[in-house]
């Protein structure tokens, strides 16, 4: 998939699992217009891309000793970051947070397998055309 298409997918993801989210939790709220939503998920996805990987370089000692229980903080300020740059959203609540952050993961993790489905090592060596491959 070109680097474009794959960049505008993960926005368009990035944006439904921070409706999704909205939708569950009464205490998220992404504004009344479709370009609040739009605009969060491009600093959301913009902080995700360039602040996160950065954040879990610098906590990787603190993430060893929690077995990465760490990471899932810093999953949790990129979403409270992304509510203190976007004026139009706004997240009410430590366990709102916390659940939000879950939603955002579970859709952004189940929409990655389903869009950007990975071949493991075992189907990369044997390839498609093996007849233990896909048919």
């Amino acid at each position: 998939m070109p680097f474009l298409l794959r960049l505008l997918v993960g926005w368009a993801v990035d944006a439904a699992s921070l409706a999704v989210a909205a939708w569950i939790f009464s205490g998220i709220s992404v504004g009344g217009a479709a370009g609040t939503l739009i605009l969060a998920a491009l600093v959301y996805g913009i902080l995700a891309a360039l602040v996160k990987p950065v954040l879990k370089l610098l906590t990787l000692p603190l993430a060893i000793l929690t077995l990465g229980v760490a990471w899932f903080f810093v999953a949790m300020f990129i979403l409270w970051l992304t509510d203190a740059i976007v004026g139009g959203m706004h997240i009410h609540g430590f366990w709102t947070l916390v659940g939000g952050t879950i939603v955002v993961w579970a859709v952004g993790a189940v929409a990655d397998h389903w869009l950007f489905p990975k071949r493991g090592p075992i189907r990369r060596m044997l390839g498609a055309s093996s007849r233990f491959g896909r048919a």
